[in-house]
């Protein structure tokens, strides 16, 4: 989540320089830089099974996984993604990219709106992004959005296997909330014992 850090409007030369040497991680948009907030035992386990399936499957190819501490820029603003998978950005920054191929975020009450509003706005944008992962922390839903399809949004619930198409994977919905304590694993793990 985000935290409002100030009012006065920031350059992107002033918000990479602050970023360089900051202990807290900001976002820029629109001129403003906000602070990031912790994240969850839930939040931390989606985004750790994500870059371990992602990068298990991607280690011998050209695409590579990143978590949360690479930025992508998106016009004049900056944001810190939970996962991405980049394939093709060689000459790129050392801090950000300008081309993901898939970018996920872990939803929260906190955040489900301004991912699925301004940073899906600003993603679409990107020539490069082919799919965007939404996933739910608190109860079981991974929505995709695939430039394919026009961004019109696809859900998978536990019981279900979802197909990446960029990076050719498919997994199970299970594997990505594996460990992860909310009610619908709860019941799942419940019904996998009887």
């Amino acid at each position: 989540m985000a935290l409002k850090q100030s009012q006065h409007y920031i350059s992107e030369t002033e918000y990479l320089a602050g970023e360089m040497v900051s202990d807290i991680k900001h976002e820029l948009i629109d001129g403003e830089a906000y602070a990031m907030a912790g994240a969850s035992r839930n939040h931390n386990l989606l985004v750790s099974n994500t870059v371990r399936i992602f990068g298990n499957h991607l280690q011998d190819g050209p695409c590579a996984t990143f978590s949360s501490d690479l930025k992508i820029k998106a016009a004049t603003n900056f944001f810190y993604p939970d996962v991405m998978v980049v394939c093709a950005d060689e000459n790129g920054d050392e801090y950000y990219t300008e081309k993901p191929t898939i970018i996920v975020e872990v939803l929260s009450k906190a955040t489900r709106r301004m991912d699925k509003s301004t940073k899906l706005a600003a993603y679409k944008a990107l020539p490069s992004l082919q799919e965007y992962l939404l996933i739910e922390q608190d109860f079981v839903d991974v929505e995709i959005l695939r430039r394919s399809t026009h961004w019109l949004s696809e859900h998978y619930f536990l019981g279900d296997s979802l197909t990446l198409e960029s990076i050719d994977l498919t997994v199970a919905v299970s594997d990505l909330y594996q460990r992860v304590n909310n009610e619908d694993m709860q019941e799942f793990l419940q019904q996998q014992v009887q």
